[in-house]
């Protein structure tokens, strides 16, 4: 761009762009600096009052990390080449003598980084379409410079924190050679390179489609004493491993992206300027308090405009995918209208959806602040799902990712565990809890039988709590633990409490935490807060010597590796006969002619048993052959519970109104005197009749 003013509103940026070339003749006859003043300040008065928003937008995040770059895409190589500044202000008291960086592109630099050996090598789908030397990629600090022009290029060096990898070159230390004092700013200026890879796991190109994410160096994360549980302060810079996502702090960022002018670009925040100039484009864009900067460019892009509340919203898409377009702009706008409800509405003037093409398909549902992105097949039935479910999962990181910016590296729990559940709440709401996933030839599916499906399927599900940092989890296991076991047990926990508390625990944290990077403790304090206050004596059985109400849900779900299932053992009845035979006196035997009737009746029992390690607090319902109903409370603790009766018992069901998502078993939850077979038939049924009609159809062809 010509002109920059930091933390500028856009609109306004773009009107001092208009004015410039006008006043500046008339601004160098004034003579006087008080009358430049008097000119400028009627200037910005004047658009003030016909601006539909403010000329500053007034901070929402602390903006800590601030990047200018300027960055030019040789669309042949895939190289980037690029200038950037960083602004960055210490947050600690402590004295800052180096910075860390995250190189993440180097990633793909060779097969024997920690990325590329925990994938088990170079994915085969990115040598299906390039020759070998052009699937690498990577990020290469060219030169460093600081403030006061000393050149800080040789003291770069690269460490590698958790494996000790020396083909590792994703994180880079920087030594100063003025120490950032404290709350002080450091300004440097970096020239770099980076080569975007064939298309892997969230980045990438594929033919002439550019995802340009995790593309620049990145500053760490310097945590001062006391935040997110550190004992002094220190760098959280992790290498990048192939299970774990981002972490950053929050800042401003103006990008000049320059491309073919023939290319599409879609990236984070507002377009405050595009030039041309020799068949290339520049497109300078914009964004504020976010924690990342991501972008896209493809000549084959279409650009779909909508509005939602005020707000710009972009459907980047290819001509194969464009009858689809509905599908996302409609489950979009409704999860906004749900979360501006559970939460508050999205702060951001602008979203951008980026439907990638089948080739390009590995970039696809991935979240960056204001931009994200989704796969689509050109024919995909509206009962199958799969591009709402995406949109929807990949907007809610707008809220847990972007905005409440956990530390996705070390408790991905907080951000895809978050995420997942209110994945399928708004689902739920939309299309129904039996039809949220999938609504097809009488096929009925809904969001939570799939996160069961994944949790409860996997081989061995105690195989790691929730708190492990990502890496740590042997390959594949992760997904399920942090996704779905998350969800579970946070439909669980809205179960015990009851969605009006629940609620308030959720929005409670995000308000609390919004622009800020809290720990897994932090969550949980807010959730014992919140219970204490609204039921102060729910959980008494349960708390035992703590002194909050829900220290033993999160010591079991987060920090344990328990399995949930409560069953019904047996109904049992046996009649209680009356009286016979010798009692106090052996001469006189109670004879059965004589026996006392009103003495005889019935005694029947129902056993529960906890099969599981889990304990929950749980309902009995027990159903009578009269049709009385009793529902029993037990604090699920024991190994078992005996329930005894003088009735007929018809049936009886653990957890009624499945509160307890995290019952692996819900088979075994019921049983009736009768056993029924009514829900067998039907399925048997279903099948008779596919099966009559494929055989009707194969016998056109015989």
């Amino acid at each position: 761009m010509i002109f920059k003013i930091p933390q500028l509103n856009p609109k306004t940026t773009n009107f001092l762009l208009k004015i410039k070339p006008f006043f500046a003749p008339l601004l160098s006859n004034f003579q006087t600096m008080s009358m430049r003043f008097f000119l400028l300040f009627f200037i910005g008065f004047s658009y003030t009052l016909t601006a539909q928003s403010p000329v500053f937008n007034p901070p929402l995040s602390p903006r800590i990390a601030n990047y200018d770059i300027a960055v030019s895409l040789n669309e042949n190589t895939k190289i980037l080449t690029g200038k950037e500044t960083l602004r960055w202000k210490n947050p600690s008291a402590d004295t800052i003598r180096e910075m860390h960086f995250h190189l993440y592109l180097n990633a793909f630099k060779n097969n024997k980084s920690t990325w590329l050996s925990e994938a088990g090598g170079v994915p085969s789908h990115a040598m299906a379409y390039e020759e070998e030397e052009n699937i690498w990629g990577y990020c290469e600090l060219q030169k460093v410079v600081d403030e006061a022009g000393n050149d800080l290029t040789n003291s770069i060096k690269f460490i590698q924190p958790e494996d000790d990898n020396e083909w590792d070159k994703t994180v880079a230390v920087v030594t100063l050679k003025n120490p950032v004092l404290p709350y002080e700013t450091a300004i440097l200026n970096i020239d770099f390179e980076s080569k975007l890879p064939r298309a892997m796991v969230r980045t990438g190109y594929s033919k002439d489609y550019h995802f340009v994410v995790q593309w620049f160096p990145k500053l760490g994360v310097y945590e001062p004493i006391g935040m997110r549980g550190a004992e002094v302060g220190r760098w959280n810079c992790h290498q990048y491993h192939r299970s774990v996502e981002y972490y950053a702090n929050f800042g401003v960022y103006n990008v000049d992206i320059n491309v073919p002018d023939n290319y599409v670009v879609g990236a984070s925040g507002q377009l405050v300027d595009k030039t041309e100039d020799n068949n290339r484009a520049t497109h300078s864009y914009h964004v504020e308090d976010v924690i990342d900067f991501a972008w896209t460019a493809c000549p084959h892009f279409l650009d779909k405009k909508d509005d939602w509340k005020g707000v710009d919203i972009r459907l980047l898409i290819h001509p194969e995918h464009e009858h689809l377009s509905e599908r996302y702009l409609f489950v979009l706008k409704k999860t906004m209208n749900y979360f501006e409800r559970k939460f508050e509405k999205y702060p951001y003037p602008t979203l951008t959806i980026v439907v990638t093409p089948l080739h390009g398909v590995m970039t696809s549902s991935m979240e960056y602040p204001t931009l994200f992105s989704a796969p689509a097949l050109a024919h995909i039935p509206d009962g199958i799902r799969v591009p709402e479910t995406l949109t929807v999962h990949e907007f809610v990181h707008q809220y847990f990712m972007q905005m409440v910016a956990t530390n996705e590296q070390e408790e991905a729990w907080l951000d895809e565990g978050m995420t997942n559940f209110y994945e399928g709440k708004v689902l739920d709401e939309i299309f129904g809890k039996q039809t949220s996933t999938l609504d097809l030839f009488d096929i009925q599916y809904g969001n939570i039988e799939s996160n069961r499906a994944s949790y409860f399927d996997m081989n061995f599900p105690q195989i790691a709590p929730n708190s492990w940092v990502n890496w740590a989890f042997p390959a594949g296991t992760s997904h399920d633990i942090q996704y779905s076991k998350t969800t579970l047990w946070l439909r669980t926990l809205e179960g015990l409490v009851g969605e009006t508390t629940f609620d308030e625990i959720m929005k409670t944290y995000f308000l609390k935490w919004k622009f800020k990077h809290p720990s897994g403790q932090d969550f949980i304090d807010v959730a014992n807060q919140v219970v204490a206050k609204n039921h102060p004596n729910l959980f008494i059985s349960h708390q035992q010597e703590a002194p909050n109400p829900l220290d033993w849900f999160f010591e079991q779900v987060v920090y344990g590796t328990g399995i949930c299932d409560y069953e019904i053992g047996y109904i049992q009845h046996k009649k209680i006969f009356a009286p016979t035979g010798i009692f106090a006196d052996k001469q006189n035997p109670i004879l059965s002619k004589d026996a006392d009737e009103s003495k005889s009746g019935l005694e029947s029992s129902v056993l529960v048993y906890r099969s599981g390690d889990l304990q929950f607090p749980v309902d009995i319902l027990v159903r009578f052959s009269d049709g009385e109903e009793v529902l029993e409370k037990w604090d699920g603790q024991a190994r078992f519970l005996e329930l005894k009766y003088d009735k007929w018992i018809e049936c009886a069901v653990v957890d009624p109104d499945h509160k307890i998502y995290l019952d692996k078993n819900l088979n075994n939850n019921s049983r009736n005197r009768y056993p029924k077979s009514d829900g067998l038939n039907k399925y048997v049924s279903k099948f008779m009749f596919y099966l009559q009609n494929v055989m009707e159809t194969m016998s056109f062809f015989i």
